[in-house]
């Protein structure tokens, strides 16, 4: 956001309890503290695939601390405030530990389970009053001024808003922020280039739980009182509700959401009753309906339908120079580089792969080809421990490496692109490719959301540049990858791949859907890779294509190894010309 659009934020922030009435004061407290919790959702669910009906719990969490140790104990509520975080991450990262290995329709149920478990927690202890709850909590005090009216919370609540939509824009846009990107779509990517998977789904639902917590501590000192009724499952929906309207996907979303549900509850409960002329919870039937209409027309929620229209996409800055990310010391031309022996996959009573056997040389580009079916891409996925092996063994470097998962064969020098492009079509191509250097920097979700990794950040971003521009998609660095031909995609994968410093690359069928123009640049290019000391294992159909550009090739067909030599003696083999042909005259 531009300075302007920032002191005009501000300005608003600093005036408006000024001038509105103290009803619509109220009703913007009540939106910045659904807005907390739902910009914790836009974090976890939104960006981050993961689903919860859980938050209202952690609100309640949040309050629940707070309200028994400053009523029962006298413990100061600035005190109680970090206890709360601190049950809060505990019960976090119990319930996520369990919660987070369910995938599919079985996550949102997990998160429902524990939702409905926490809420009759609440209501059962005698301790937390039962369903009456506890009231009588003390006020906030803040350097020696006693907060007691709803606009002197208005500014504690904001300030809490913005710090936590400051606080995420900031995670977002940095190297964490890619990996919880790349997160929608399945994992296996992610995993290939070094992203702790797990790890980093555990960190958002820890944040956007404490993002609850703290919105569930200013709840209970606004109110000075708290009981279970607000924590309940039908409040988790709504929140959920707040993040898809406003947009899923959008911090500011997050926001404009809570307003949205909240003054629409508001204005349909003083509405239906003068039009029905009686009371009755009509206005949960209109409001359902217009959700449904809302959903149905704006799917990707109001902010990105408005942004579309009226905005221009937001581009990554890339910087022009940067200090060079270190790279790994290439080996010495004819290094045994890869071994793989005798190859094993079975799938229940299907072989996809029988026992192949291959060796690869630092300096070579090697083809793996043969119709399709024949187990290339299996033989992919083995190499690179997205599939484990159900016999045999594959060394890289001397080092055994089939039985470490592919995160950690990334970090020996292996980089691969997909038979099925995976890209993050949403985000840009200088994004995409930057995901590739994942490994290449250190910096965590704590440094990046208070802007500390910076330097470290400019540095990625201006390795990404350099592979993009390597691989002549200089003119698309800041277009969606989306937005691009399948065979730009194919080579957008080739950039990510180069970005994380391999010294062996293996690209599935990258010249698929490329022109000939493209294919002669592709081909040069991995060309130059060979002579700067890559290594490269090669899928691909194209016959054309491979045998102007590999060093040798090994033939596959029904998971077995049939051939395997120079492209001229491939060529004539009567055994590749039977897999291929059907048979020899």
């Amino acid at each position: 956001m531009k300075r302007g659009g920032i002191a005009i934020l501000v300005l608003l922030y600093l005036v408006l309890p000024w001038v509105m009435p103290t009803f619509y004061v109220t009703l913007a407290n009540y939106i910045g503290l659904a807005s907390i919790i739902a910009l914790g959702l836009v974090l976890l669910t939104g960006v981050g695939g993961q689903t919860s009906f859980g938050q209202a719990a952690f609100v309640g969490t949040g309050a629940y601390v707070t309200a028994y140790f400053t009523t029962v104990h006298g413990i100061s509520p600035w005190i109680t405030l970090f206890i709360g975080l601190a049950v809060t991450g505990v019960i976090t990262l119990l319930l996520g530990a369990i919660t987070l290995r369910l995938s599919g329709h079985y996550l949102p149920l997990g998160t429902i389970a524990w939702s409905i478990s926490l809420f009759y927690v609440f209501a059962n202890l005698q301790g937390l009053g039962g369903y009456n709850g506890l009231s009588g909590l003390p006020g906030l005090h803040l350097f020696g001024y006693e907060l007691t009216s709803g606009s002197d919370f208005y500014y504690l609540i904001w300030l809490a808003v913005f710090g936590a939509l400051i606080s995420i824009h900031n995670l977002l846009d940095s190297r964490p922020g890619r990996a919880i990107r790349s997160l929608r779509g399945g994992a296996g990517m992610a995993e290939s280039f070094g992203v702790n998977t797990a790890v980093v789904k555990m960190w958002i639902f820890l944040y956007a739980g404490l993002l609850a917590s703290l919105s569930g501590w200013l709840y209970a000192h606004y109110l000075r009182f708290v009981n279970p009724t607000p924590f309940g499952l039908n409040a988790s929906i709504e929140y959920l509700f707040m993040a898809v309207i406003g947009g899923a996907a959008s911090i500011w979303g997050a926001i404009i959401g809570a307003g949205i549900l909240t003054i629409l509850k508001q204005w349909l409960q003083d509405l239906m009753p003068r039009l029905i002329g009686r009371t009755g919870q009509f206005e949960i039937i209109v409001f359902g309906i217009l959700m449904i209409l809302l959903l149905q027309y704006a799917r990707q929620g109001v902010v990105p339908l408005v942004a579309r229209r009226f905005l221009k996409p937001r581009r990554v800055k890339v910087p022009e120079s940067a200090v060079a990310l270190a790279q790994r010391a290439k080996p010495a031309k004819g290094e045994l580089m890869l071994e793989v022996r005798a190859a094993r996959k079975e799938f229940g009573g299907l072989i996809a792969v029988n026992d192949v056997s291959f060796d690869l040389k630092a300096g070579e580009i090697l083809g793996l080809i043969g119709p399709n079916g024949a187990g290339k891409s299996t033989m992919f996925n083995l190499i690179t421990g997205v599939l484990p092996l159900t016999s045999g063994e594959v060394k890289f470097r001397g080092e055994r490496i089939d039985t470490i998962p592919s995160r950690q064969i990334v970090r020996r020098g292996i980089a691969r692109t997909f038979q099925h492009v995976q890209l993050r079509q949403t985000m840009s191509v200088v994004e995409n490719v930057a995901i590739g250097a994942y490994l290449r920097a250190s910096k965590g979700m704590v440094a990046a959301s208070l802007r500390l990794d910076r330097e470290e950040e400019a540095r990625l971003l201006f390795e990404a540049k350099k592979q993009v521009d390597r691989t002549g998609l200089s003119a698309h660095l800041h277009d969606q990858a989306g937005s691009l031909a399948l065979g730009q995609q194919r080579i957008v994968e080739v950039a990510r791949a180069l970005a994380a410093d391999p010294t062996l690359i293996l690209l599935d069928e990258p010249a698929a859907g490329l022109r000939y123009n493209e294919k002669v640049a592709l081909a040069e290019l991995l060309r130059r890779l060979r002579d700067d000391g890559v290594t490269v294992l090669l899928v691909e159909h194209d016959m054309d294509f491979v045998m102007g550009l590999v060093d040798r090739l090994v033939v596959m067909d029904f998971g077995e190894k049939i051939a395997e030599g120079l492209p001229g003696e491939i060529q004539t083999n009567p055994a590749v010309i039977e897999a291929y042909l059907g048979g020899v005259e």
